[in-house]
């Protein structure tokens, strides 16, 4: 599975670890992924994505079945 926000569609960015000295290497920055249930009231049943801190704070702001309407008509879910 990769790690991608099903909801914001976060992915891990590349930049670089630099040092004191100013060298630098590669590495990457991970999204705050979390795999979390949401009990869907109009389906009377629960729903389970895996999630950014944005997606959370998203869902928190929309609401779950607003953010499933998107996600349907992106054809994720």
């Amino acid at each position: 599975m990769a790690r991608v926000c099903q909801v914001t569609g976060k992915a891990p960015m590349v930049g670089n670890n630099v040092s004191h000295a100013n060298n630098k290497t590669k590495r990457r920055f991970l999204p705050n992924l979390q795999n979390r249930r949401f009990f869907v009231e109009s389906e009377n049943r629960w729903v389970s994505l895996r999630v950014s801190n944005a997606g959370l704070r998203l869902i928190d702001k929309k609401g779950i079945d607003t953010v499933l309407v998107d996600l349907r008509a992106r054809g994720e879910v």
